[in-house]
């Protein structure tokens, strides 16, 4: 289940989360589902951590070549 891509494991937690909030299930059902879900929420939430890492802008110095730099979340546009 590792190897699951991000797109599947989010879409499997959307669906568990649909399901808990229907309220049709058991509390079996329910925990169940819950273990389901904490699982693909730890796969999407590796894949963004992953994703970040690799992340790289490249700029271009006055010089015409390129540099790279990690990519910055809190550094303004």
């Amino acid at each position: 289940m590792a190897t699951e891509k991000f797109e599947t494991s989010l879409k499997k937690l959307e669906e568990v989360v649909k399901r808990l909030e229907g309220g049709e299930l058991s509390l079996e059902e329910s925990l169940k589902a819950f273990e389901e879900g904490v699982k693909h929420a730890a796969i999407c939430t590796g894949k963004l951590n992953e994703a970040e890492r690799k992340v790289e802008v490249l700029l271009k110095r006055k010089d015409g070549t390129f540099v790279r730099e990690p990519f910055d979340l809190d550094e303004e546009q």
